[in-house]
C-alpha cells in the first residue's frame, strides 16, 4: 500500500507541474501569465529563430540603363543579391491594447551581389562590358512588427496587422572596375538596393508568422498525461494583453482517452490576485483545485483506484500471527497464516487547496483476505476515511513533496469472525499508517522527480504558493542544454 499510495501521490504532484473539448461554461482552470520579463525572453527566442530561417534571404535582380558622363548610355544589371548575415544589437517587446509590438533597431547586415554592365559609344561602335562581385553593408536596419493572438474555436491564433522596415544607409564595396562605374552603381542603384532589402525582410517575416501560425493550429487540444487520461488544453477566450503581461487560459480539466470533458460539474470561483514572494518571474502558472478533482474523477470511474497490498517493509504485519493480540479470533482460526488488504477507494475523493498545502479526503473499503491453503478467503471488510496534507516544492529543477496524516477514522462493515474492537484495530492502523506507511512515502517523495524538459526548455528558479483553490507556480525559464554543460 505505502509504494501504490506513493505514486498516487507523486501523480497529483505532477499533473500540476506540468500543466506545457471546451468547457461549457468557458471558464479556464490553468492560467497561464506570461510577464514581461517572460515575454522578453521570448522575443529574443523568436528573434534568434528568424535570423536563422531569414537568411540566406535572396533579393531579385534588378536591372537598369544609366547615363554616365563621357561614358554614355550604360545597361547595369545586378544578380545574385543574396543577404547572408544580420546582427541585432538592440530590441525591445511592449504590449498593449493592438497586439505585441517587437522593434528592432540599429542592426546590420552583410550582403554579396554580382554586377554586369555593357556599353558602346559612336567612338568605340563594338560593345564594351565587364563584370564582377560586390559587397553591401547595410546600416541602421529598424523592424518593427506587431503580433495579434485571437482565440480561434480553442486554438491560438497569430496574425501580423502590421510589419515594417527601414534601412538607414548602405555602402557598396566592388571588387574591381573602373572608378566611375561605382558612382554610377551608387546613384543609380541605391534606392533599389534599400527597397528591394525592405520588402523581402518584411515578407519574409510575414511569411515565418504564416508558418508559426500553421504551427499553432495544428497542435493538438488534448494532450495525455497517462494511458488513461489527457489533459484538455483547449484555449478559453481571447489572451489578455497588459502593460505587464500576456494572460493566457486554457480549460485544464482532464477526461478519459477519447471522451469528452463535460466542465459544468466543477464550480470554479472568480481567481482572487495571485501573487509570487518574489514578483520578477517570467512565468506564473495558476491551477484551479478543479484540475486535481478531474483528474481523481477519471482514476475512480475508470476503476483505477484498486491495490493488492501483499508485501510491506514490516512483512509481519501481513500475517495473523502479528494481529493475534489485537484480532485473537482471527489468529485462533488462520494460525500463522498470510493477509491481503484489498483496498479500493468506495467513492470519489475531494482535494481542496488551502494556503501551504492540499488536503486530500479519501474514503475506502478495505477487504482482509486470508491466504489459507492456496485459498483466498474473506474475513473482514473495514470503511476508512484517510485525510491527509499533500505539499510539494521545487529546488533546481526537482520536484520534491510529503504527506501529513490530518485524520483517519474506520469503522466494521461485515466480518466472518466475529466482533472486532474496532477502537483496539483503529488505534494499531493509525500507528501503522504513521509509523510505516506515511514513512515510506515520505522518503521516496524526498527523493524528488527531476522535472521533464520541454522543446529543450526547462524551469529556473521555481517557487510553489498555494492560495484558497488555487496552486501558483512562478518561475523563470532556461535552456536545458546550458544546464547540461554547467
Amino acid at each position: 500500500m505505502a509504494r501504490s499510495f506513493s505514486v498516487f501521490v507523486i501523480f497529483f504532484l505532477f499533473n500540476f507541474c506540468y500543466t506545457h473539448v471546451q468547457s461549457n461554461d468557458q471558464q479556464g482552470y490553468i492560467t497561464i501569465d506570461i510577464s514581461n520579463k517572460g515575454l522578453d525572453f521570448l522575443k529574443d527566442l523568436l528573434l534568434k529563430k528568424a535570423e536563422s530561417s531569414l537568411l540566406p534571404l535572396y533579393l531579385p535582380k534588378i536591372e537598369k540603363a544609366v547615363k554616365i558622363p563621357i561614358v554614355g548610355r550604360v545597361h547595369m544589371v545586378l544578380s545574385n543579391i543574396t543577404m547572408e548575415r544580420i546582427d541585432v544589437t538592440s530590441s525591445t517587446v511592449k504590449t498593449g491594447d493592438t497586439g505585441i509590438l517587437i522593434v528592432v533597431s540599429g542592426a546590420t547586415a552583410n550582403l554579396s551581389m554580382n554586377w554586369k554592365y555593357s556599353y558602346s559609344t559612336w567612338l568605340i561602335p563594338i560593345a564594351v562590358s565587364d563584370e564582377g562581385s560586390a559587397t553591401i553593408r547595410v546600416e541602421g536596419l529598424e523592424i518593427e512588427l506587431t503580433l495579434s493572438l485571437k482565440n480561434l474555436q480553442g486554438s491560438l491564433k497569430l496574425s501580423v496587422p502590421d510589419c515594417g522596415c527601414d534601412v538607414k544607409d548602405i555602402s557598396i564595396k566592388l571588387d574591381g572596375g573602373a572608378s566611375w562605374l561605382y558612382q554610377g552603381l551608387v546613384n543609380a542603384f541605391e534606392g533599389n538596393i534599400v527597397s528591394a532589402v525592405e520588402n523581402a525582410v518584411s515578407k519574409k517575416i510575414k511569411d515565418g508568422i504564416i508558418k508559426l501560425d500553421s504551427a499553432l493550429q495544428s497542435l493538438p487540444k488534448e494532450v495525455p498525461i497517462t494511458n488513461i487520461a489527457s489533459l484538455n488544453v483547449t484555449f478559453v477566450e481571447d489572451p489578455k494583453l497588459s502593460e505587464s503581461s500576456l494572460d493566457l487560459e486554457i480549460d485544464g480539466l482532464l477526461s478519459a482517452k477519447d471522451e469528452n470533458m463535460v466542465s459544468n460539474h466543477y464550480h470554479k470561483t472568480l481567481q482572487a490576485s495571485l501573487s509570487c514572494k518574489e514578483v520578477d518571474k517570467m512565468v506564473r502558472i495558476s491551477l484551479h483545485e478543479d484540475v486535481l478533482n478531474s483528474a481523481s474523477t477519471v482514476y475512480f470511474e475508470a476503476k483505477k483506484m484498486h491495490w493488492i497490498v501483499d508485501n510491506v517493509s514490516d512483512q509481519s504485519l501481513l500475517n495473523t500471527a502479528g494481529w493475534r493480540f489485537i484480532i485473537p479470533q482471527l489468529y485462533k482460526l488462520y494460525p500463522n497464516d498470510d493477509i491481503n488488504l484489498n483496498i479500493s477507494v468506495s467513492s470519489l475523493p475531494t482535494i481542496k487547496i488551502e494556503k501551504q498545502h492540499i488536503v486530500a479526503t479519501i474514503p475506502l473499503d478495505v477487504v482482509i483476505d486470508v491466504l489459507d491453503a492456496g485459498e483466498v478467503i474473506p474475513v473482514a471488510g473495514v470503511s476508512m476515511v484517510i485525510s491527509a496534507s499533500i505539499s510539494a516544492e521545487i529546488s533546481g529543477n526537482t520536484l520534491y513533496g510529503s504527506v501529513k496524516l490530518n485524520d483517519f477514522s474506520m469503522s466494521l462493515k461485515w466480518s466472518k469472525i466475529g466482533d472486532l474492537h474496532m477502537r483496539l484495530v483503529q488505534s494499531v492502523t493509525s500507528t501503522m499508517l504513521k509509523t510505516v506507511i506515511l514513512p515510506y512515502v515520505n522518503l521516496q517523495l524526498r527523493k524528488g522527480h527531476l522535472l521533464p524538459v520541454f522543446h529543450g526548455y526547462k524551469l529556473q528558479d521555481a517557487q510553489i504558493v498555494y492560495v484558497d483553490s488555487w496552486i501558483v507556480i512562478c518561475s523563470n525559464v532556461a535552456s536545458a542544454k546550458r544546464f547540461s554543460l554547467a
